[in-house]
């Protein structure tokens, strides 16, 4: 009977140890249930902000001042730090599709995600990663994996998908100009339906950009004059700015 008794007791604490194990998971998932998914929407131009202490790679300390950071740019929120904060909070993946990609924070922001493994996919503009100042080839040289389209079209798609969880999205190129300067918008939204559609957009042009595709000695595409069109109205004469797909200046 006392040994019968021992092993009820012994099989109660087991099962109570199992249960407070599991609790904090069970709270977790219950908070999670009851969390609100996120939206959030960025305007742009962003204030210029330090972004330092969101960018330092593991075990970096930023030497100076007590605060950590001697520079004399502000060190409150901005559209861009909020954009860092999203993109840096990726545990597994990180898919980006974009036009233009030249803006060093962001281009930080992904190589930092890729040294600490998050799975890293970049898609873009065949000519637009060529220009100077672009991020393609500093992320390809730290190892991420990116292709570009050969056609005609632009690849003008501005993305990311977070973890297969949040989607990120707007007008918005990933430049300095863009950020600091032009009138854009982003959206920041955990929607399944729609991180299922893009994510779909997105394989689908990662798959038709596979570089076992690529042509290596295309039909060249057709010249064009880049002369402006001249129209006269009241004696004046007005002309508009035509953009060329074989001779661009100026990211945007």
């Amino acid at each position: 009977m006392g040994r019968l008794r021992w092993q009820v007791a012994a099989a109660a604490a087991m099962g109570l140890a199992l249960a407070l194990e599991a609790l904090p998971g069970v709270l977790r998932w219950l908070r999670s249930r009851r969390r609100r998914p996120r939206r959030e929407v960025l305007f742009f131009p962003s204030q210029v902000t330090c972004t330092e202490a969101l960018l330092r790679a593991p075990g970096a300390a930023l030497a100076g001042l007590p605060e950590g950071c001697p520079c004399g740019l502000p060190h409150g929120e901005s559209a861009l730090s909020r954009l860092l904060r999203a993109l840096l909070a990726a545990r597994a993946s990180l898919e980006l599709c974009l036009f233009a990609f030249s803006s060093p924070q962001l281009g930080r922001a992904v190589q930092l995600l890729h040294q600490r493994g998050v799975r890293v996919r970049v898609v873009t503009d065949c000519d637009y990663m060529a220009l100077n100042g672009s991020q393609i080839g500093l992320l390809r040289k730290a190892g991420i994996q990116v292709r570009h389209d050969q056609d005609l079209g632009y690849m003008h798609h501005k993305f990311a998908i977070v973890d297969k969880r949040v989607l990120i999205t707007g007008s918005l190129n990933w430049t300095t100009q863009a950020i600091q300067n032009n009138r854009e918008n982003v959206l920041i939204m955990e929607d399944d339906e729609y991180v299922r559609l893009f994510l779909e957009e997105f394989e689908r042009i990662w798959e038709e950009f596979n570089p076992t595709k690529y042509t290596f000695f295309p039909q060249k595409k057709k010249s064009h004059s880049c002369a402006p069109p001249v129209s006269r109205a009241g004696g004046k004469s007005l002309s508009w700015h035509r953009t060329c797909r074989t001779s661009r200046q100026n990211q945007t």
